[in-house]
């Protein structure tokens, strides 16, 4: 019961009158302003991390092409920390055209590597991403065999029948589908059996110190064992030490990926004269 005198007032939750709520929305401001100002100047490109085998880690199954940005002052900016406010957004196709378009010349340029690139599921059906695939498809036709397009989790179940035909679509042009941080979000298994995903990659919350972390350790193999019931390449992210490696070798994890592996580099092996290790 309220004092005599008193009366209850509704929280605020936003608006002007919220500082943590306006110094939000000026942060998304800015970086919406500096994404847009990026893709203007196309000063963007990928940095790209081996996904190497857990029984020969000296070989690279494929790359991931992560997209970075250079902001105003030179810094390289990494996606997750722009992605976030933009994904919903027009600049956020336009950022999944610009990954495209770097991946397939990538892809093009270096007949030796398979690469994968991140995709929201809102861009499919985008026509600029759409034109950019074709084209890229057009010009050299052993790309679509060495091309993977990962879709989160999260954003392949808000439009899971258009996801669905879309890689029906590709996958019959050799196109392979990864499903990105898998376990990080809601997934329903129905949809998780109709989607024929090629690659499951499980998010690196379950790895991160996995070798001493019994609950972890009864998740992800759970989650291990759903991606080989479904005949899924499964792959394990954000690998950062030898204990961690060791165990998933040992689950039966069919790729690795993450710093102890090899940090994203914007100039990659081969652009720089050496050895690609990729496995054929």
């Amino acid at each position: 019961m309220l004092p005599p005198g008193r009366t209850k007032k509704s929280p605020t939750l936003v608006g002007d009158s919220n500082p943590l709520a306006s110094a939000i929305t000026q942060r998304d401001r800015t970086t919406l302003d500096m994404v847009r100002s990026a893709l203007d100047n196309r000063q963007a490109m990928l940095a790209f991390q081996p996904v190497v085998f857990s029984s020969h880690p000296g070989k690279v199954a494929f790359y991931e092409g992560l997209i970075r940005i250079r902001d105003g002052t030179g810094r390289i900016i990494p996606a997750k920390e722009f992605i976030p406010s933009v994904e919903k957004t027009e600049i956020g196709r336009r950022i999944d055209c610009l990954a495209l378009e770097l991946g397939l010349r990538e892809l093009e340029a270096e007949p030796g590597i398979r690469l994968s690139i991140n995709l929201s599921a809102l861009s499919i059906g985008y026509p600029p991403w759409i034109k950019a695939l074709e084209a890229g498809l057009a010009r050299d036709e052993t790309i679509g065999e060495r091309l993977i397009l990962e879709i989160t989790e999260s954003s392949a179940i808000t439009v899971p029948e258009l996801v669905m035909k879309f890689m029906d679509q590709l996958q019959t042009r050799g196109v392979a589908f990864a499903l990105d941080d898998f376990g990080a979000g809601y997934t329903s298994f129905r949809y998780l059996r109709d989607f024929f995903f090629d690659i499951l990659k499980i998010d690196g919350h379950f790895v991160r110190g996995i070798h001493a972390d019994r609950d972890n350790q009864i998740l992800l193999s759970a989650l291990t064992d759903i991606g080989k019931h479904f005949e899924m390449i499964t792959v394990a992210e954000s690998v950062e030490h030898p204990e961690e490696a060791e165990f998933l070798r040992g689950l039966g994890i069919d790729c690795l990926q993450g710093f102890h592996f090899g940090t994203p580099l914007i100039n990659p092996s081969w652009r720089m004269g050496g050895k690609n290790q990729q496995a054929g």
